[in-house]
C-alpha cells in the first residue's frame, strides 16, 4: 500500500516526490545558469550566442519559477504532515544542525527564485513560464535595484550549493557510518 503522508519513521510518497523533483531541478538550474554564463562570455565574438544566452536564461527562469511553486507545495505539505522524527541516538547538536540546514534550504528555495524574479522585473525583462504565460512584474523597472538583486541572486546560488553539499554529506554519513535510516526514509523503493 502506498503511504501518502509522512509517518514518525518515514516520509510519504508526496514528500519524497517533491524532494527528488526539486533536487533534480536544482541540478538543472546550475547547468542552465552555467551554460547561460558561458554563452554570455562568447556573445561578443559571436552574436548568435546572445540568442542562445537569452534562450537559456528563459528556461532558467521558468525552471526557477517551477522550483518556487514546488517549494510552496513542499512547505504546505510539511505543515500538513510533519517530517519523521530524527533518530533518538543522534546527538542534540546534530539535530540542531539538521534543522538549521533544512530551514536554510527552504529559505533559499524561496529566496533564489524570488530574487531572480525581482531582478528580471527591475531590469524590465519578462519572466515567461515556458512560453505559456508571463508572470507579473514584482517591482517597477529600476536599474540600481536590478543590480542589487543580481548580486543577491549570484550570492544565494553558491550558498544553496554549499548547503546542499552539507546536506548530502550528512545523509551519506548517516547511511554509511551511523547506519541509521535517515536516507532510507526518503527513498521511494525502500520500506
Amino acid at each position: 500500500m502506498v503511504q501518502i503522508k509522512n509517518t514518525a519513521v518515514r516520509y510519504g510518497v508526496v514528500a519524497q516526490f517533491l524532494h527528488w523533483v526539486v533536487a533534480a531541478l536544482i541540478l538543472v538550474q546550475y547547468v542552465l545558469g552555467s551554460l547561460a554564463e558561458d554563452a554570455g562570455e562568447l556573445k561578443e565574438g559571436n552574436p548568435a550566442m546572445l540568442l542562445e544566452q537569452l534562450s537559456l536564461l528563459a528556461r532558467h527562469k521558468a525552471v526557477g519559477m517551477t522550483i518556487l511553486l514546488l517549494a510552496c507545495a513542499r512547505f504546505l505539505w510539511r505543515r500538513m504532515t510533519p517530517p519523521p522524527i530524527l533518530p533518538q541516538r543522534m546527538p542534540r547538536w546534530q539535530m540542531s544542525l539538521a534543522r538549521a540546514t533544512h530551514a536554510l534550504m527552504y529559505a533559499l528555495l524561496f529566496a533564489l527564485p524570488l530574487s531572480g524574479w525581482m531582478m528580471s522585473s527591475a531590469a524590465n525583462f519578462p519572466v515567461s513560464y515556458f512560453g505559456l504565460f508571463t508572470f507579473p512584474d514584482l517591482v517597477a523597472p529600476n536599474e540600481t535595484f536590478a543590480q542589487a538583486m543580481k548580486s543577491l541572486h549570484h550570492f544565494l546560488g553558491p550558498l544553496l550549493f554549499v548547503t546542499v553539499v552539507i546536506h548530502v554529506l550528512a545523509v551519506l554519513k548517516h547511511h554509511f557510518i551511523d547506519r541509521d535510516t535517515v536516507l532510507k526514509r526518503m527513498l521511494p523503493w525502500t520500506a
